[in-house]
């Protein structure tokens, strides 16, 4: 079982998966379903926005090269610097993490729906699930993330098994979440489940207020 939050007054579900395993997809039924999403990769991007303090330390550091001709965060640039230099990754995550965590802390507290959704593909390797009270594993076999992600984001088979195995492993995730939803069948028969485990999560947050 999670660890439930003292940071926010409202009842938090963590939702997380590997690369190409479908949490956008299951993330928007629930927000269809009138429940506020929390994505943390969209928080990531917010925090480096032109003007924000993020983005003005990553110039002041890596030089205003690291921008695109708009003044925005050239991301495959930035990628490309820290990508086999484990310092400059290391500086980036002291820097972003902490304005990252802010936000969504922030973001969920703010929340009206019944209960609010924060959607982490580092959920539990960094260590958010200690903001939740449950935890849902959106689960794939290893083998259909490479084939989602390879399509998707048009990159090899060998580019997407790095970037999984750079991830808590499939088997490990499974033994920390509270829930496992499989989504590697018809998207009906996923919609069915997740409606059953939405009827419970509303039950656990009302019975909490």
């Amino acid at each position: 079982m999670s660890n439930t939050h003292d940071k926010t007054k409202n009842w938090v579900l963590g939702l997380t998966g590997g690369i190409g395993c479908g949490k956008t997809a299951v993330s928007d039924m629930l927000a269809e379903l009138g429940i506020t999403i929390v994505d943390a990769d969209i928080v990531a991007r917010q925090v480096v926005e032109p003007g924000t303090d993020g983005l003005k330390a990553i110039v002041e550091h890596f030089g205003t090269d690291i921008l695109d001709e708009h003044s925005a965060l050239n991301r495959g640039e930035l990628r490309a610097r820290i990508f086999s230099n484990p310092e400059q990754k290391t500086w980036l995550n002291a820097l972003l993490h902490p304005l990252i965590r802010t936000k969504l802390l922030t973001d969920l507290k703010n929340a009206q729906s019944d209960y609010v959704v924060l959607v982490a593909p580092l959920l539990f390797e960094n260590g958010l699930d200690r903001y939740c009270n449950r935890t849902l594993l959106i689960d794939v076999p290893v083998e259909i993330q490479i084939t989602r992600t390879t399509k998707r984001d048009k990159i090899s088979s060998e580019q997407a098994k790095q970037i999984i195995d750079a991830q808590m492993s499939r088997e490990h995730k499974q033994q920390k979440a509270d829930d496992i939803l499989n989504n590697n069948r018809d998207l009906n028969d996923v919609k069915q489940d997740l409606l059953r485990l939405h009827s419970y999560y509303l039950q656990q947050a009302k019975s909490t207020i």
